[in-house]
């Protein structure tokens, strides 16, 4: 599989998506307290990871 930029988008919004669902659905903590903390800091750390992950695989294209 490619991943190209609109696969990358849409599989990233995907899997946010998912993690804020059930948290909103779990009684564990308010609907504002998701919405307005733990989404923008998933949000932020998600593409962190996919930005060191890229960084990652272009050293380790370049290396072979």
């Amino acid at each position: 599989m490619e991943f190209d930029l609109p696969t990358t988008a849409a599989l990233f919004i995907a899997l946010i998506a998912v993690g804020v669902g059930g948290l909103i659905a779990a009684p564990m903590m308010g609907t504002g307290t998701i919405l307005t903390m733990v989404l923008p800091s998933m949000a932020v750390f998600g593409l962190l990871c996919l930005f060191l992950g890229m960084k990652y695989g272009q050293h380790r294209r370049a290396g072979v």
